[in-house]
């Protein structure tokens, strides 16, 4: 059975087996709130200090991570997603988010996991601006050979290698002896 987890912003198609969900995009939906009076707009803002505290612990717990401070993570959880506050939209929204508090918590089983999605959304947002700008491609052949030449373009950004040099090798053009190696063996050299 995978070990993999899948961190994502809680959409369908993604939720899992093995699912977390991203902070970031947890947070986000308490931002979005139009609070009416300046009370409610208090109380947005008193919960999402409490959310950003908590994330920032969770970030530092992650850097030594202990089993016995799980319980407590659990429990300063319900504390923050059990507050009503009186802001129907507010307090429905927590109580949403306290349903999820399996997949936003992952983290305490699995500390090796992002908190956030922000890296893989990064990668694909080439891809993203590309499809915007042109319009998407016109046939499958063509949408895959974007994909290819933007995922070697980003691998290799993330490598440290001139995609251009990459390309060169590849197809015999280079001019000077540089030899790239598969970009498979530096991945795995690189982990």
């Amino acid at each position: 059975m995978s070990t993999a987890v899948v961190v994502s912003d809680g959409a369908g198609q993604f939720r899992i087996a093995n699912h977390a969900l991203c902070w970031i995009h947890a947070e986000r939906l308490i931002h979005k709130l139009m609070p009416a009076t300046p009370k409610q707009a208090r109380a947005v803002e008193t919960v999402r200090d409490l959310v950003w505290c908590f994330y920032r612990a969770l970030k530092v717990w992650k850097e030594k991570p202990s089993p016995g401070a799980a319980n407590a993570f659990r429990r300063r959880f319900d504390r923050i997603f059990t507050l009503r506050t009186g802001f129907e939209p507010l307090d429905q929204l927590l109580m949403r988010l306290h349903r999820r508090k399996p997949e936003l918590l992952k983290v305490l089983e699995r500390p090796d996991i992002p908190l956030h999605t922000n890296a893989s959304e990064n990668d694909l947002r080439a891809c993203v601006i590309k499809r915007k700008i042109s319009g998407g491609t016109m046939s499958t052949r063509g949408r895959q050979a974007r994909d290819v030449l933007l995922g070697l373009m980003k691998t290799c950004r993330k490598l440290g290698i001139s995609f251009f040099n990459f390309l060169g090798d590849r197809l015999g053009l280079n001019t000077g002896n540089q030899n790239i190696p598969p970009l498979a063996e530096l991945v795995v050299a690189r982990a």
